[in-house]
């Protein structure tokens, strides 16, 4: 889709066409009835600019809700725009009224949530098609105190606004990177913005190196129904301070689970966590308190210590409750292989098994169809190591 074909999609006849669109889409109308049904009142560009766009809000209803309806997407905009829930999440910590520039806006994804919030918003974006997509969505959902324009990041003055938002492109060519130094722009551009800023909000990949995070930060972490969303660099007035830096370096670090906004911050009285045997129950961490390095918290949490030092997988003899962790217990701890594995679930007249693994090599679905079961009760496989050794626990959910 390009800039022409999504203006015309804006106009009468492309609204119309769109509605049509969609309509054909919810029927369950396959892609090539669709366009010939389109075909009949509106040219080649506008059908498939309406297709498209029909097809990435169904898509977009996962991130954005009800919102999805009357938004404007392109593919790479909207695999990487921020789900709306992490994006309010973040716009909280902005007072009403803050003058935010948002350096890389993308589709407005997070441009939406601070302008909820409050905040005036002066955003910019250096692709042309990407900059009437955010201010289509603007204008979709009345939003106020938004203006969208065309620019590079590196021309925005950080210092004419209160604080910074910057959301650096992770994709190119239709690929994620998850090198910094590939960002567009690059980190230590983003870095030189978030620093000549009174506060800064910078989204990034959760896999980011921790000698990339700059000294005085607050990193945080953002797992959402169990998943690792992203990352975000927090800077000056908008780290809260009360995450402090430790031994993991001189940031300080979060980890935040949502929807209920529970959140974990370092203990720096904490030490590493104690390794040792296996005990009735394994406690595997969410991906965010992972991330944020902050294992041992949830081990203190649930009185319990790490079988490897390297690998977080937590286990103890309590049933401890905690929202940090998925608690599982250990059924049966076999030293792995394969006929060993297939041998004990058979025993245990197990057909349907749900394997996880960490620190582990093996391919889960290959390993799935070679244990060849049948049978009628299910279980939990854990699959990890315990130095050079391979293990299996085979696990009921608790």
């Amino acid at each position: 889709m390009d800039l022409e074909a999504f203006v015309a999609l804006l106009g009468p006849r492309g609204r119309e066409a769109l509605a049509e669109a969609v309509a054909s889409l919810q029927e369950g109308v396959g892609a090539v009835t669709a366009a010939r049904r389109l075909r009949r009142s509106y040219d080649a560009p506008l059908t498939a600019a309406a297709l498209t766009q029909a097809e990435l809000r169904a898509r977009a209803v996962a991130k954005f809700g009800a919102d999805a309806a009357v938004m404007y997407f392109t593919p790479d905009g909207l695999e990487q725009a921020t789900r709306a829930e992490v994006a309010a999440h973040r716009a909280r910590r902005f007072r009403p009224g803050t003058r935010v520039a948002d350096a890389c806006c993308g589709i407005g994804g997070d441009l939406i949530a601070l302008a909820r919030a409050g905040c005036v918003v002066d955003a910019v974006d250096r692709d042309p098609l990407t900059v009437e997509v955010a201010r289509a969505n603007a204008a979709a959902l009345g939003l106020r105190g938004v203006s969208v324009r065309v620019g590079e990041a590196a021309e925005v003055d950080p210092g004419a606004y209160d604080a910074l938002f910057a959301d650096p492109a992770r994709r190119s060519s239709g690929r994620r990177t998850f090198d910094p130094m590939a960002y567009s722009p690059p980190w230590p551009a983003v870095l030189g913005l978030a620093a000549r800023s009174p506060a800064a909000c910078l989204k990034v990949a959760p896999g980011i190196p921790y000698e990339a995070l700059p000294a005085g930060a607050e990193a945080e972490w953002v797992s959402h129904k169990g998943e690792v969303k992203e990352a975000a660099v927090w800077t000056g007035a908008l780290a809260t301070g009360d995450a402090g830096a430790d031994r993991e370096g001189p940031f300080a670090r979060r980890a935040t689970l949502l929807p209920s906004g529970e959140t974990l911050t370092a203990d720096p009285a904490l030490g590493p966590p104690a390794v040792g045997p296996v005990a009735r129950y394994l406690y595997e961490p969410d991906g965010a308190a992972i991330r944020a390095h902050l294992v041992a918290e949830v081990a203190a949490q649930v009185g319990g210590h790490l079988l490897d030092p390297h690998i977080a997988y937590i286990t103890g003899d309590e049933p401890a409750v905690t929202p940090w962790a998925h608690r599982y217990e250990v059924l049966e701890t076999l030293a792995f292989s394969l006929k060993r594995l297939r041998a004990a679930l058979r025993a245990r007249g197990v057909g349907s098994v749900t394997l996880k693994k960490r620190g582990s090599a093996l391919d889960l679905e290959r390993l799935r169809k070679d244990l060849r079961l049948s049978g009628d009760k299910s279980c939990v496989v854990l699959l990890t190591r315990i130095g050079e050794r391979p293990y299996a626990f085979i696990c009921a959910p608790a």
